[in-house]
């Protein structure tokens, strides 16, 4: 009899992990299927997303080994930034928590041969990361390879 219930049991649980399996593979269609976002034509490797958008950036400037030469995609909001020098920065940013409200922002630097779109325009940003030094200092920023004005604004602010 214990043999079985044993046999009866790991069929329960390959039943289980069988259903399991088809409802993860069809909430993925449903998720994909229906959204009005336009998909980006353009390939790339990483796409950061809004939910975990300041994690996954953080990620990016954390570890950059594990990116450079990678292509990122992601959405925000167009800066631009001229120092006292007289150098203009540009980057795709999104506003995230501070010490007093929203101060902190989050995102890329971004360089690009072409016009840029207005400050505060939503864009989509595709670019590869690549390390540049300046002043002694390094930093990273995305080499554009595409940067598209969008009609819909996703979350200006994120808290992850």
């Amino acid at each position: 009899m214990k043999a079985s219930a044993s046999t009866l049991t790991r069929k329960a649980l390959a039943f289980i992990a069988l259903v399991a399996l088809c409802a993860a593979a069809l909430a993925g269609c449903a998720a994909s299927g229906g959204s009005d976002k336009a998909v980006s034509a353009v390939p790339f490797d990483i796409e950061i997303k809004e939910k975990m958008f300041i994690a996954q950036t953080n990620d990016i400037y954390y570890n950059p080994d594990d990116y450079l030469g990678k292509t990122i995609k992601l959405e925000g909001m167009f800066d631009s930034y001229t120092s006292d020098a007289g150098e203009t920065y540009c980057s795709v940013i999104r506003f995230g928590p501070g010490c007093c409200g929203t101060d902190a922002n989050a995102g890329f630097e971004v360089a690009w041969d072409k016009p840029y779109p207005d400050v505060n325009d939503w864009v989509e940003a595709v670019g590869v990361l690549e390390e540049y030094d300046e002043d002694g200092g390094s930093y990273l920023r995305l080499a554009l390879t595409s940067l598209t004005k969008l009609a819909t604004r996703g979350a200006e602010t994120v808290t992850q």
